[in-house]
């Protein structure tokens, strides 16, 4: 289900950079087996991302692709190898953990395993609050359950403990905590995926009501790309690490460019019983991230790769409608320049 852009979502394309990312790489040391040498895994390998004020921006992409390790390295609970992130123009690194916490907010995508089973829900709404020296214990309870009540869940929950809850009350008490110190900026990675279909569209329209009240600002990460069309205004797809496409939410899913972004929107199941499962042409083998390929990292799946897809990795270039990183899209030449070899 498309959505047209609002006028908030229009107004924030002009909007300077709240938070950006810049060639952020994460590698991990991967134990080989006794009498090997350790193995360098690239969870993420260069990626670049900007957040405007009011933008919800997708990250799509296959179980392994890095989405989680960005969303970990924006919310400081990862530190990058290399690259850097700012926020408002300030490297994070400079600002301190406490005051990024307290303008950029997690939700996460097991609201059980996310939430202390002993504490009573109040108290975890309100934790935050504590942890920043904020309003005495009886103001930050009240804090707490306004924002519960504004999630959906009556002040009459406030002393029920996580396992009392269902699972999408569990999610709404994790928005709750997310919100309750007024953050600008709330990450969500994958914060549907572990529940009911209904019980999904509930979560996300509330995420949606959110948006517009509080003026928040969202990155939400997914498999589900029903979901992504319907809450992001901008999307980037993720393969091995790199981000190979990325436009507006409307251009992408009406004429996605690289054929890897093709192949995922081809994967979407579709309500007609006639056409069966979709055939992505992807084949069942996923790509090794300790043994990555030369060249472009998508070209051994690609049923579009030519000679140079093998040798040559291509740039993410910006373009009219997006910025892709394809060879079947070459980077405009610039005047005076040689043409690429």
């Amino acid at each position: 289900m498309s959505r047209t852009p609002d006028h908030a979502t229009r107004a924030s394309a002009l909007a300077p950079p709240l938070l950006q990312a810049h060639a952020l790489t994460c590698t991990f040391s991967i134990s080989a087996g006794f009498f090997r040498s350790r193995r360098s895994l690239h969870a993420v390998n260069g990626v670049d991302l900007v957040l405007r004020q009011g933008e919800v921006l997708g990250i799509v992409g296959e179980s392994g692709c890095g989405k989680s390790t960005v969303a970990r390295m924006l919310l400081g609970l990862q530190l990058p190898s290399s690259g850097h992130i700012t926020l408002d123009g300030q490297d994070v690194r400079q600002l301190g953990r406490r005051a990024v916490a307290r303008r950029v907010q997690p939700v996460f995508q097991d609201p059980y395993s996310s939430l202390n089973p002993r504490r009573g829900i109040a108290s975890i709404v309100s934790l935050p609050l504590e942890v920043h020296g904020v309003g005495t214990k009886p103001e930050r309870r009240q804090q707490a359950v306004a924002m519960l009540e504004r999630v959906g869940l009556p002040a009459r929950y406030a002393d029920h403990t996580p396992g009392q809850l269902s699972g999408g009350q569990r999610q709404r008490v994790a928005i709750a905590r997310a919100l309750v110190m007024q953050p600008e900026i709330v990450i969500c990675d994958e914060p549907t995926s572990a529940l009911d279909v209904s019980v999904q569209a509930q979560i996300l329209n509330l995420l949606m009501d959110l948006r517009r009240d509080f003026g928040l600002t969202y990155v939400f990460i997914s498999h589900n790309l029903a979901v992504v069309e319907h809450i992001a205004t901008r999307v980037a797809v993720m393969y091995l690490g790199k981000v190979v496409e990325q436009a507006e939410t409307a251009t992408l899913f009406r004429a996605p460019r690289h054929p890897y972004t093709q192949a995922l929107l081809a994967s979407v199941l579709t309500p007609d019983p006639g056409l069966g499962i979709p055939d992505t042409g992807l084949g069942l083998a996923f790509p090794d991230p300790l043994n990555p390929p030369p060249g472009c990292p998508f070209h051994p799946r690609c049923a579009q790769r030519m000679t140079r897809c093998s040798k040559q990795p291509p740039v993410l270039t910006p373009g009219p409608q997006g910025s892709v990183a394809c060879h079947l899209h070459p980077t405009p030449l610039v005047p005076g320049a040689a043409p690429a070899a």
